[in-house]
């Protein structure tokens, strides 16, 4: 296809498909949520093709043209690839590079060695923290999840003491702080700026992580008092190296593309002049792309060398660590899709004049629609994807910092209460023994704090910005 055609097509998807009345389109939106709850929670559908289904549904109920249709969901789908593909490729190869180096192991046994006693539920917060930054969420549970059973069983703690602390510290990082891809399309699809989303998610992060980590565990512990299930804790990726990065090359590689795209935020603030050459320098490698890519080739000799790895094995790390994402692009894709889909079928103008009449904050409803979502489908990704579509048409006139403070609303929302159809709570459950009931009591609550804590601090963000 043709450039020109490509424009072509997204000009004629950028004008409304059809011409169906508010009460049609609010009844087509429940429809097509409906159809994908359903194809994802009744019949086991995956949720490319729940997503794929449901925005085809979308469209019907709406009275929309089917071809038109397909445009806006395979326009939608290429234009959020395009966006985040790369970014999440990146994300996945600095992952599976700290993960089979024995980086992450050696941030664990680092910070282990250093904590003891009632400051192990922090130091746990902090592990998970760090490792969370660049793994997608249930690499960083798979990677965790031996070394909190290790530390609670060798330490002879509460494993929810320990437990909890951690899960909060990669769920926080799932949910706020790009470049994890449910954020990463918030922000693609809102127009936020990324580097000030990333400063102002690490300000909500913060207070959030420690109130539904180590804060609550207190508690979590004791509702739920179990040892560490045995034959769960398997080898770990450093036993069979016969040496390790450092801590501190590990660290630094770990936060590079951090630092990086948090100094062209201040760049951005400080100077203020895109013919600057500071600022034009600091656009470039505090670029997502830019920063991500950097970290991998740091990475590839700070983490894969500095373990003894040869060319062929550090081939091969990156060639199966972009084989589990396969899912997950399809999944943003078409949650990509089915947001354009949203869009052009006129739901968006229909929110802004709805809103235009509710005494409710754009940041609290922002956040209320992401928890529907989430509760309905289970998924954090999917909720972030169709509550930014949903209300991205009211973030045109918002300054740059309420743009990020959306995007986190609508990230902090997509945590809400996981339960029995999100894939993470069936991961949790197993990984610590526990039964259904237990879980809830958890994980499940932690989820909610989280959430909860989350939109506060936006919230009081958005009082002071």
């Amino acid at each position: 296809m043709t450039s020109l055609s490509v424009e072509m097509l997204a000009a004629d998807a950028a004008e409304p498909i059809t011409s169906a009345g508010n009460a049609q389109l609010g009844i087509a939106v429940l429809a097509g949520i409906a159809v994908i709850v359903l194809l994802i929670t009744k019949f086991k559908l995956h949720a490319f093709l729940a997503l794929t289904i449901g925005s085809l549904a979308l469209g019907a109920f709406a009275g929309a043209p089917l071809d038109k249709t397909i445009t806006s969901f395979t326009l939608g789908l290429g234009s959020t690839v395009a966006g985040v593909g790369v970014l999440i490729a990146l994300g996945a190869i600095l992952g599976k590079l700290l993960a089979d180096s024995g980086g992450a192991d050696q941030i664990v046994d680092t910070i282990l060695a250093k904590a003891g006693g009632r400051a192990m539920p922090w130091a746990m917060v902090l592990i998970a923290s760090i490792i969370g930054l660049p793994l997608f969420f249930e690499v960083g549970i798979v990677l965790l999840i031996p070394v909190v059973l290790m530390v609670a069983k060798r330490g002879n703690y509460s494993l929810m003491r320990i437990g909890i602390p951690a899960l909060a510290g990669l769920s926080v990082m799932h949910g706020l702080i790009p470049p994890h891809p449910g954020p990463l399309v918030a922000i693609d699809a809102i127009g936020a700026n990324l580097g000030v989303t990333l400063a102002l998610g690490l300000v909500v992060a913060i207070p959030t992580v420690i109130i539904a980590g180590p804060v609550f565990s207190k508690y979590a512990a004791r509702w739920v008092d179990i040892p560490a299930p045995e034959k769960m804790i398997p080898q770990r990726a450093s036993d069979d190296l016969e040496k390790r990065p450092s801590f501190v090359a590990t660290v630094a590689t770990v936060l590079l593309p951090v630092v990086l795209m948090m100094a062209k935020a201040l760049v951005d603030i400080v100077v203020d002049n895109p013919e600057h050459g500071v600022q034009r320098v600091t656009d470039v490698i505090g670029s997502p792309l830019i920063a991500l890519l950097a970290a991998v080739i740091v990475g590839l000799f700070t983490l894969g060398r500095a373990a003894g790895f040869t060319k062929d094995r550090l081939s091969s790390t990156v060639e199966k660590s972009l084989v589990p994402i396969a899912g997950v692009l399809l999944i943003v894709g078409a949650g990509g899709g089915f947001k354009q889909t949203l869009i052009d079928i006129g739901v968006g103008q229909m929110i802004l004049e709805f809103s235009e009449n509710w005494a409710i904050p754009t940041l609290l409803l922002a956040w209320l629609i992401a928890v529907a979502i989430r509760l309905a489908t289970g998924s954090a990704t999917v909720a972030t994807i169709s509550a930014a579509g949903l209300v991205a048409p009211l973030a045109a006139d918002m300054s740059t910092s309420h743009a990020a403070l959306l995007v986190l609303a609508i990230g902090a929302g997509s945590l809400f209460f996981s339960h029995v159809n999100d894939a993470g709570f069936w991961l949790v459950k197993e990984y610590f023994g526990m039964s259904v009931g237990q879980t809830i009591k958890t994980w499940s609550v932690m989820e909610t704090i989280i959430s909860v804590v989350g939109i506060v601090f936006v919230l009081l963000l958005s009082l002071v910005l």
